[in-house]
């Protein structure tokens, strides 16, 4: 059993504090969600994971078995067994699915042997339709596609640990219950353990969290089971946080202005209508 472990995590952009203070446990084979209005940190906590130069970790700690991941390059955290799927993925001209999970499973000094079944065996689980794989990746995927083929490239690297920013945005309600029913079955299969970051709890009735967490203004204010989201669906972001007496959203907050994300599609029909 394998164990993700992020301990008093504070991380600013451009000189700003977005996480105050992050704690979190997540243990193999277990689905934690991750819930909080936009601008609470979500994606700031997905991308200092993952390690991106202009996201700045303070202070904190996190670690796969004990192996401090904060000190090292992104590559390496993959290498360790950490996955990000991230809320807007990029477009890669040029190389395909195949290249991009075959770089990197040389990278981490694994077997490509079986890769091409591989691929062709998760396409048919997810209906990802093959015109999708002879394409660079992401490229004129729409929003569902692009959400489609980061679980394929999830299913195939198999990871110890997956943050998931978003994956339901872009999702019609038949690839949702897709995508989430082979997240889940990886839990059982794999034992992955996942980290579900999410605005709805649509998510939630399709990908069961063994714990869910409400992130507003930079912390972790409530923790419980499934019935926190229950909470959440009768009186909303505005009235958890009075109810629980704390700051909706981090002051200062960029968190949502994604580099990678295209300005042309602002007003693109899978576009997240809070982000």
């Amino acid at each position: 059993m394998s164990t993700l472990s992020i301990r008093d995590l504070h991380a600013a952009v451009d000189g700003h504090e977005i996480l105050r203070g992050i704690d979190l446990e997540i243990a193999s084979g277990q689905v934690h969600a991750l819930m909080g209005p936009n601008g609470s940190g979500k994606s700031t906590l997905a991308h200092a994971l993952m390690g991106r130069d202009d996201y700045e970790v303070s202070s904190g700690s996190v670690t796969i078995d004990g192996v401090e991941l904060l000190a090292l390059p992104t590559w390496q955290r993959a290498e360790h067994g950490l996955f990000v799927a991230m809320q807007y993925p990029v477009e890669v001209a040029g190389v395909r699915v195949r290249d991009l999970v075959g770089a990197a499973i040389d990278a981490r000094g694994g077997s490509s042997d079986g890769l091409d079944a591989a691929i062709e065996r998760e396409a048919e689980r997810l209906g990802v339709a093959p015109q999708f794989l002879a394409r660079g990746v992401n490229v004129e995927f729409s929003g569902g596609e692009q959400k489609r083929v980061e679980t394929l490239q999830l299913a195939v690297l198999d990871p110890r640990f997956a943050v998931l920013d978003e994956i339901d945005s872009g999702l019609d309600i038949d690839a949702l219950g897709q995508v989430a029913r082979r997240i889940e079955q990886l839990t059982e299969e794999a034992s992955l353990g996942v980290l579900a970051i999410t605005h709805y709890a649509r998510l939630l009735t399709e990908l069961r969290p063994d714990r869910v967490h409400m992130l507003m203004g930079g912390r972790i204010v409530a923790s419980g089971g499934p019935e926190l989201a229950d909470r959440l669906e009768v009186a909303g972001y505005d009235g958890l946080a009075t109810e629980l007496g704390v700051d909706l959203r981090v002051e200062v907050s960029t968190e949502e202005a994604d580099p990678f994300k295209d300005p042309t599609l602002d007003n693109s029909p899978f576009a997240d209508p809070l982000a």
